[in-house]
């Protein structure tokens, strides 16, 4: 178990992303993946597994519809956009080592981890599109990373920052630009022993805010002690600068610890008390995690079969919809657009299996 979602300033207009696209991705896609495009109001990207077992980066419209697939060497997990250019970038499920960056113009690259590291799935690019941060994995050292990697240059690796805890999952930038924002899980892996968890009972889940020009820590949240096992995850940036948190529960099944709640440079950390009723449909695990600023809304889902908005303001639950293996989440024009483990996506009925996150590359800035 392991989930994104940009900021408001992820969003880059329609037709601006139709024009970068350009000849050769639309000539990439069929006659009806080209006319879906040009029509979509808005575009997500999302990771499948198709039923011979394969792996593609999924282009979805607002009404559920295919719109392109393009293949992947093996499942990913998180994606992120960039603010400037549109390039979306896919992050390949810990422990694993590539991420595919797909420009608006179509073409692909292919960054692999240097030796000694992995990638923990998720990542953020600065708001100038200029640099690609990720989360990564110093196994020899026990140690979370962030790796840096220079757009201009064709992702080339030039540097990385300390996460200052262990197991960094989520990883995001504030929209100034100024903090890299790390989710510390708390929770040590190897490659050698593949996703087993090696620590779970000692810990040692964090927020830690970094100062993205030094790499410096600027502040770090550590969870009390008597909620050592959970584990923060999943990172969605809402209004006033909140960063939202969703964890996932490493502790006995019958605790109800709380599973969300959010930071804000300069302040505490504050947990957003759910319903119990609420927290037990979640089955302790908050899957994936977005913001909707339009609405003043933030999404939760939960494989276990919940989906759960909040009204951000004032950490009011408005609705809960049960949906069975509920996965990726990201803001649509109402609400927002969700995808499952066995085959809906907003909605729609495909013979594929969307993965844990989704993430909105175009629509109307609010």
């Amino acid at each position: 178990t392991e989930t994104d979602m940009p900021a408001r300033s992820a969003l880059i207009d329609r037709r601006s992303f139709v024009k970068a696209a350009g000849s050769l991705f639309l000539a990439a896609l069929s006659a009806p993946a080209a006319f879906a495009l040009e029509r979509a109001d808005a575009v997500y990207a999302t990771g499948i597994r198709t039923p011979d077992g394969r792996f593609a980066l999924a282009l979805m419209g607002e009404d559920g519809a295919f719109i392109s697939r393009i293949a992947l060497p093996d499942r990913i997990h998180g994606l992120t956009v960039s603010p400037a250019t549109g390039a979306v970038a896919a992050f390949a499920r810990r422990p694993g080592t590539f991420v595919l960056v797909l420009a608006p113009s179509g073409t692909e690259t292919i960054i692999n981890a240097i030796p000694d590291r992995h990638f923990y799935g998720h990542g953020a690019f600065s708001p100038d599109g200029r640099f690609l941060y990720a989360s990564e994995n110093d196994f020899e050292n026990r140690r979370g990373v962030i790796g840096i990697y220079d757009a201009r240059q064709n992702y080339i690796r030039i540097g990385e920052y300390p996460t200052y805890g262990i197991g960094p999952h989520d990883l995001s930038v504030t929209p100034d630009g100024r903090f890299l924002v790390a989710a510390n899980g708390g929770i040590e892996t190897h490659p050698d022993f593949g996703r087993t968890k090696l620590n779970l009972d000692h810990m040692e889940p964090s927020l830690a805010l970094i100062d993205a020009a030094t790499g410096a820590l600027v502040e770090k949240h550590a969870l009390p002690a008597a909620l050592s096992q959970l584990s923060t995850r999943h990172l969605a940036l809402g209004a006033e600068g909140r960063i939202w948190f969703a964890c996932q529960f490493e502790g006995p099944r019958n605790e109800t610890p709380p599973l969300v709640g959010h930071v804000t440079v300069g302040e505490g950390l504050s947990f957003t008390p759910l319903p119990e009723e609420v927290t037990i449909g979640l089955g302790n695990y908050v899957g994936a995690i977005a913001s909707n600023p339009r609405d003043g809304l933030i999404g939760l889902t939960s494989p276990k079969g919940l989906v759960v908005t909040l009204e951000e303001a004032t950490g009011r639950v408005v609705a809960t919809n049960m949906l069975e293996n509920a996965a990726g989440i990201a803001d649509a024009a109402h609400g927002f657009a969700v995808g499952t483990y066995d085959g809906l996506f907003a909605g729609a009925r495909h013979d594929a299996a969307f993965d844990q996150h989704a993430v909105r590359l175009t629509g109307n800035p609010v």
